[in-house]
């Protein structure tokens, strides 16, 4: 695994040491576009219009400043006299008109990107959201997936919304530019091509930056994943307990600064280097405006300028410069913000590899015979070990299964495959004698529920932490009820200040539960569900051995001739089921039920006796007590 994760590493350095492979991916620009007009079309549509408007501005100012000093100059010469007064009144409140214009442009640019950048932003949340939870379960065990979801949605998730202000800002700047350049041909051909060279090593250093950056992004994404997941330690309410008991904020906080130290001066030194350039850079072309200032200077001095030429010649050789760098730096940001289109996309176009067939088989409503596990052999994606091999498991209709073994013996390995979470690489599972890979994944879901070892605890109300096993069913409160009933949770919930209602969780309610409570609640979001097939991995791992008997005697009750599920570490409740299968290494070596198996006196036998032994020490240890 860590080869494959070096190669792709490695291959994309290689892709970044080639511009020319870094500029095909000039082929997302329309792509990305299209998201941002997806997203806002109205929206964008006022904002390009916006900036085109405010590109033309700039012309009419520097006209205006070149008429105003002449203007000026001219009431000096005539003394006051009220009709020069009037004539430069005039362009002195044409000047502040257009001032005013550019300054109430800008304000409404500020409020149309605002709702544009909302806009756009839920849009690209929308659709990582989609493709997360669209993905297979195997995407999620590959590092090299979390490293492509980091960039996608950290340092691409921006992108389309910034390329499109890039484009925008390079037409105004390229407006305003050429427009400048006409004024500045007036006075000699070759100050635009001084222009040109001034900024071009502005251009060339923004330019070496980006890629430096990009390059240390893509290096040093494993490390920012790495510097989270400290911050997550160190923060969240899940590691608290354990960081105080055994002291680990020691050991943890040194490594989050020292690798925060790191991926700052490593970024501080690419920054360095690139404030450096951009000063010689920006000295080099100062030294341009300067030259040209004095040749106009001196035509000035010469009476073939007049000082409202100058102090035109002046404004428009000042902003053309500061446009010129403003058009190369958005040439530069396009450029930049390709590089990160390709991780946004990339992870976009990830395809789940579990695929519903063409034409689904219809499996009629129910589990009317048995569940088929046949020559099943599995692995986890990038791992050499074998799961399951060559196995075989039936789980006929209407009974209950207790599914028994050791950690790492491939149980709920068999819970994912059943839930075709993952298709074996050998074999098959069949429902009625119907590959589950010629069903619906949607429809063989619905036909499922599940309890899993460790259930998600959803900070919300109660009652919908037991309606979320079957939002699609809209169970009433009633069946809310019941399902709270047969998983044990009713007196957790009596208990709460406010009922069915009261908001769970530390982040946003009133109420926390403990792991037992929280088990229980779990326990009725999977019963809500009436589902063909009730699967249970270590539904009892948190109760009290009164509890669990009463749970039992309620659970093959509520299950009322459905097919169920039970994978358990706990041989008390195992004893209980119809079938009982030993499971060891990803093969099954035992089944019987439980009187069978104590018969054969096999491994089912030895541990049922170890456990019975280690509950009776502990009971009397208690009655001493």
């Amino acid at each position: 695994m860590a080869k494959k994760t070096n190669h792709r590493r490695t291959e994309r350095l290689q892709r970044y040491l080639s511009p020319r492979k870094q500029l095909k991916q000039a082929r997302y620009i329309p792509r990305a576009l299209r998201l941002v007009w997806t997203a806002a079309a109205g929206w964008a549509t006022a904002s390009t219009v916006l900036l085109v408007i405010q590109g033309v501005l700039p012309v009419f100012t520097v006209y205006l400043t070149r008429d105003m000093v002449n203007a000026l100059v001219a009431v000096i010469d005539s003394k006051g006299d009220p009709a020069t007064v009037q004539s430069a009144l005039i362009t002195v409140l044409l000047m502040g008109a257009v001032f005013l214009t550019h300054q109430l442009l800008s304000s409404i640019q500020t409020y149309v990107n605002t709702m544009l950048t909302d806009q756009t932003e839920d849009q690209m949340y929308s659709l990582i959201h989609d493709k997360t939870t669209a993905v297979d379960m195997q995407f999620f065990e590959s590092s090299s997936y979390h490293d492509q979801f980091k960039r996608a949605s950290n340092n691409a998730l921006s992108k389309p919304l910034s390329l499109l202000q890039n484009i925008n800002g390079l037409l105004q700047s390229s407006i305003t530019l050429l427009a400048m350049v006409g004024v500045l041909f007036t006075f000699a051909w070759w100050v635009p091509l001084l222009l040109l060279l001034g900024a071009l090593p502005v251009f060339g250093v923004t330019i070496y930056t980006s890629r430096s950056l990009y390059k240390w992004r893509l290096s040093s994404t494993i490390n920012q994943r790495r510097l989270g997941y400290y911050h997550n330690l160190l923060t969240s309410d899940q590691a608290a307990t354990e960081l105080r008991l055994f002291e680990l904020s020691d050991y943890f906080k040194p490594r989050y600064n020292k690798l925060r130290r790191k991926l700052r001066s490593e970024r501080l030194a690419i920054r360095t280097k690139g404030m450096m350039g951009q000063l010689g850079a920006t000295l080099f072309g100062l030294l341009g405006l300067l030259l040209a200032m004095g040749w106009m200077v001196w035509q000035a001095l010469q009476g073939t300028q007049s000082l409202g030429d100058l102090a035109m010649f002046w404004q428009t050789l000042n902003q053309g410069q500061r446009l010129m760098r403003s058009l190369l730096s958005n040439v530069s940001s396009i450029y930049d913000n390709i590089l990160f289109l390709d991780d946004l996309f990339t992870f976009l176009d990830l395809e789940p590899q579990l695929t519903d067939p063409a034409n689904p088989i219809q499996v009629p409503p129910g589990l009317n015979q048995q569940i088929e596990v046949s020559g099943v052999s599995f692995s986890y994606p990038d791992s050499k070990l074998m799961a399951l091999k060559n196995f075989n498991l039936t789980i006929p209709s209407g009974r209950m299964v207790a599914i028994v073994g050791k950690n790492g013996a491939g149980k709920s390995t068999l819970l994912k495959l059943l839930c075709r979470f993952y298709d074996p690489q050998q074999g098959c599972i069949t429902w009625d004698g119907v590959d589950l890979r010629s069903m619906s994944q949607t429809d063989l879901r619905r036909r499922i529920t599940v309890l899993f070892q460790k259930p998600l605890s959803f900070d919300d109300s109660a009652g919908n932490n037991i309606r979320f096993g079957d939002l699609v069913g809209q169970p009433t409160q009633s069946d809310i009820e019941t399902a709270a009933l047969a998983g044990g949770a009713q007196p957790v919930i009596d208990k709460l200040p406010e009922g069915y209602e009261t908001l769970l969780g530390k982040r946003f309610g009133q109420s926390e539960l403990s792991v037992g409570e929280w088990q229980r609640l779990c326990l009725a979001r999977a019963f809500v569900r009436r589902a063909d097939l009730v699967i249970l991995d270590e539904p009892t791992s948190a109760m009290d051995s009164w509890a669990e008997n009463e749970w039992m005697d309620r659970f093959r009750e509520l299950v009322g001739g459905r097919t169920s599920v039970i994978i358990t570490h706990r041989f008390t409740t195992a004893m209980q089921a119809d079938i009982i299968h030993v499971m060891i290494d990803g093969r099954i070596v035992e089944s019987g039920n439980h009187q069978h198996l104590m018969a054969i006196d096999g491994y089912y036998a030895q541990s049922w006796r170890r456990q019975m032994q280690k509950a009776l020490h502990q009971s009397k240890g208690n009655h001493r007590i």
